[in-house]
């Protein structure tokens, strides 16, 4: 790779030579003045070496710095312990690198944990204080964007996170972007991957097709979806009613939204009316009004989670780290993973993610290229793995249709606006009309206003 590119950059450099030489030559009342000749090759030539440096710079990471941080001590914020646990051979290599550049750089870190329920109010506040409570401190893209990050209280880092073996591009381009720069980076693994856990065991007593068939037909859809949801619901002892369910709860609205590739907020908008959001919204109203899912009995959030513990339920979305705790408390059950159903307007399967977080680096901290620079080389190893999460998924999933369902589902994860990043907006109100059977248009009517009021009171219009 390395000797393609020097190859590719001599010969722009050749070319250059040869059109510089030949403008030079005597010529005629066509070519460019030898002046020009010799500005535009330059430029030609600087475009080439950023292009190529930037090629290299993804490929081989950041180039070596040597600088000396005078015996400083790094403070990393998080609401939870972030130093590194050496729990498994890649984590031990991520030590090493981390002892090294601390003696070759003189600095120490020191991991500050603080209380979630506090932990918003606590960073916001020392920021704005020009005090912020750590060098690297880990926010929320809701918490920041766009309050705090057009007071420049943050430093941007996009021009330092080139290096995609490290860092996952989605975060700093996407989730934490505002106005054409990127503010936050992540190294590691997307996050979780959210799906459709089902009950195999009970699949196989009502003698039903395999779940993982559709999957592998291409099939896993918003249509097989609702039609394997029906077909799971019966009426066991014939006393007229339900006792086995095919889906705990149609309360899935972001799910939804996330599978068809839709969005509630656009920007600085409200998207209710947008064709991939309505999509979602007839999906949530065929649930509610053909009767699809098990109906609730006034119970919380867990309340679906507990419905498919009892082992009458075929199916619940949920996330991938439950699969710990629905083996732990099923053990009479084989529990399957599926990604969640695609919808008409997706291209593949996805995961969600409403609240994004990331590391960040505060605008009053000092040479915050020196920081994500330690930070992309305590991260830059040969993993022993063939993918991000392999040893968890190893771990959670014994059944390799549910671990490689997991990986896929994991492989893309749309963020979707909600009430964590719009506090004033109605969106369970919003959300509980449609599985009211209320009809789609008439709740999308009487929402889009209080959403938009919603979206400018955190945007400032």
């Amino acid at each position: 790779m390395w000797m393609r590119k020097m190859g590719m950059l001599l010969c722009c450099f050749l070319l250059v030579f040869i059109v510089a030489c030949s403008g030079n030559g005597g010529g005629t009342a066509n070519e460019p003045e030898p002046g020009n000749v010799s500005t535009d090759a330059g430029s030609e030539d600087t475009n080439t070496e950023k292009e190529a440096a930037v090629e290299e710079e993804e490929a081989t990471g950041t180039p070596e710095m040597d600088f000396d941080m005078g015996g400083r001590t790094l403070k990393w914020v998080s609401w939870y312990d972030e130093s590194v646990k050496e729990d498994n051979p890649d984590s031990i290599e991520v030590k090493k690198n981390l002892d090294a550049l601390m003696e070759k750089h003189n600095f120490k870190i020191e991991y500050v944990v603080v209380d979630f329920g506090e932990y918003q109010d606590k960073v916001t506040a020392s920021l704005v204080a020009g005090e912020p409570l750590g060098d690297i401190i880990r926010v929320a893209r809701p918490w920041m964007i766009p309050t705090l990050v057009k007071q420049d209280l943050f430093h941007p880092v996009d021009e330092y996170t080139k290096n995609e073996k490290v860092f996952i591009q989605q975060y700093t381009n996407e989730y934490s972007q505002f106005e054409g720069r990127g503010y936050g980076f992540r190294s590691g693994i997307n996050g979780a991957s959210s799906g459709i856990f089902y009950n195999r065991t009970l699949m196989n007593q009502l003698g039903m097709k395999s779940l993982q068939e559709y999957v592998n037909e291409d099939n896993w859809n918003w249509n097989t979806f609702i039609q394997v949801a029906k077909e799971a619901n019966k009426d066991s002892n014939n006393d007229g009613k339900l006792d086995i369910w095919g889906l705990a709860t149609a309360s899935i609205l972001v799910q939804a939204m996330a599978a068809n590739e839709a969005n509630l907020v656009d920007g600085d908008k409200q998207n209710l009316d947008d064709p991939k959001t309505l999509e979602v919204l007839n999906f949530m109203s065929t649930l509610a009004t053909e009767s699809v899912a098990r109906p609730t009995e006034g119970g919380d959030w867990t309340e679906p989670g507990q419905f498919f513990r009892q082992g009458n339920t075929l199916m619940v979305a949920s996330s991938d780290y439950e699969m710990e705790n629905f083996t732990k408390d099923m053990p009479d059950y084989d529990i399957g993973f599926l990604p969640f159903p695609k919808g008409p307007s997706a291209t593949g399967y996805h995961s969600h993610n409403t609240i994004p977080n990331y590391l960040t680096i505060p605008s009053a901290i000092e040479n915050p290229d020196q920081i994500v620079y330690i930070y992309e080389k305590m991260s830059d190893i040969e993993s022993m793995y063939d993918y991000p999460k392999q040893s968890r998924f190893e771990t959670l999933f014994s059944n390799e249709d549910d671990l490689n369902n997991a990986r896929v589902a994991g492989e893309s994860i749309k963020v979707i606006d909600t009430i964590d990043g719009y506090p004033s907006m109605p969106y369970y109100e919003f959300g509980g009309e449609i599985l009211e059977g209320v009809s789609v248009s008439t709740v999308v009517e009487k929402y889009k206003e209080p959403f938009q009021a919603a979206i400018d009171e955190v945007w400032k219009k």
